[in-house]
């Protein structure tokens, strides 16, 4: 059963896929369990269930059995648009890639999500300002993705993410194509979002990235190979080092 302390629930999960018409076990009876204010990183090699468990998380793929429950929701049960609505109210997304929009300036690509919501102009505009000043861009607002650096575009997508106050913040690869000090920047930005109370999953196979959690998820061949709890995570302040 779903706690109400519970961001996500997975219960008995499996994905199965088809390739070549032979079935493909990308994930094999996962349960795990995402508390609300918990630091999760997920670890594992490639082909170990990494990708596939974070779009199970974030409401963008379903469980071929078992049951995936996102803010209460058990995902299978809804329809494509519910989905879609609790994804884009419940998850905030940070890709490696940053995924910005290259037209639009840093406090539009921040507010899009919230034209998805319903939310008034102004109050947007004033909310992107608000969050890009909250993660240390506030001289940047008006500037477009190729007039920031990676550390300042992973800044924005990180930003964006917090749009419409979300229960999760899920994060793929959040360093993976910065180099190491932007890097350690970008980790202390979750760092500080985790302290503000959000609930924060992190995939990555690096381990230094992951030591930035209190727990450590490994996964191997679709299963969970064990947890691990961080015993001193890192935790730099927001925009300091290592």
């Amino acid at each position: 059963m779903t706690d109400r302390g519970d961001a996500v629930v997975l219960e008995e999960v499996r994905k199965t896929y088809e390739l070549g018409g032979e079935p493909v076990h990308a994930l094999r009876d996962v349960s795990l369990r995402f508390e609300r204010g918990s630091y999760t990183a997920v670890m594992g090699p490639s082909g170990s269930g990494k990708s596939t468990l974070m779009n199970l998380v974030g409401c963008l793929d379903t469980p071929t059995s078992g049951r995936v429950v996102v803010d209460g929701a058990d995902v299978a049960a809804l329809s494509e648009r519910e989905r879609t609505a609790l994804r884009g109210r419940e998850i905030g997304f940070v890709f490696q890639t940053f995924n910005l929009m290259p037209r639009l300036t840093a406090a539009e690509n921040v507010a899009l999500p919230m034209v998805f919501q319903g939310v008034p102009r102004a109050e947007r505009d004033d909310r992107a300002r608000a969050l890009l000043a909250r993660v240390g861009l506030g001289e940047r607002t008006d500037h477009r993705p190729n007039e920031l650096s990676g550390g300042q575009r992973q800044r924005v997508a990180i930003a964006r993410a917090l749009a419409n106050d979300p229960t999760l913040l899920l994060a793929d690869e959040p360093t993976g194509n910065l180099d190491s000090e932007t890097g350690r920047d970008i980790m202390a930005q979750f760092a500080a979002l985790h302290r503000e109370g959000n609930t924060v999953v992190v995939v990555t196979h690096e381990r230094h990235v992951a030591e930035h959690a209190d727990r450590i998820v490994h996964l191997l061949d679709g299963e969970v190979e064990r947890e691990e709890r961080v015993a001193d995570p890192r935790r730099p302040a927001a925009g300091g080092r290592e």
